[in-house]
């Protein structure tokens, strides 16, 4: 099973761009995806979340700017990012909790990161 995240840049500050993580591999059933990300020096944060329900839990951050969404027809999960700042730059994760073909236990995998810089 592989998270690939794409979608990061270079962006000014007002600007817009859409993250998506696609989930491949040997899947039966993806629950919740989230969206975490991590500036220099900083931990890792939560951004947004969505369970398999379609529930979505933002930071206050990033509340009223971002949307989480996903399309389980390709296990992919979007972030729009929409009046960003430069407070925003930070590499993005994406990770999903997601039940393998064969298996009875969910596990949590984690997609390799992509740089978003919003310039001022």
């Amino acid at each position: 099973v592989q998270l690939q995240a794409s979608g990061g840049g270079l962006m000014q500050a007002g600007g817009s761009l859409r993250l998506s993580c696609a989930a491949s591999g040997s899947i039966f059933s993806i629950n919740a995806m989230a969206w975490h990300r991590q500036a220099p020096g900083k931990q890792r944060e939560l951004v947004a979340s969505i369970t398999g329900g379609g529930t979505t839990n933002y930071a206050d951050s990033v509340k009223g700017r971002f949307t989480i969404s996903r399309d389980d027809s390709k296990n992919t999960v979007y972030l729009q990012m929409n009046s960003l700042k430069p407070e925003d730059t930070a590499v993005y994760y994406c990770n999903a909790d997601l039940i393998r073909r064969g298996w009875s236990r969910r596990t949590e995998y984690w997609g390799q990161g992509t740089q978003v810089t919003v310039s001022s």
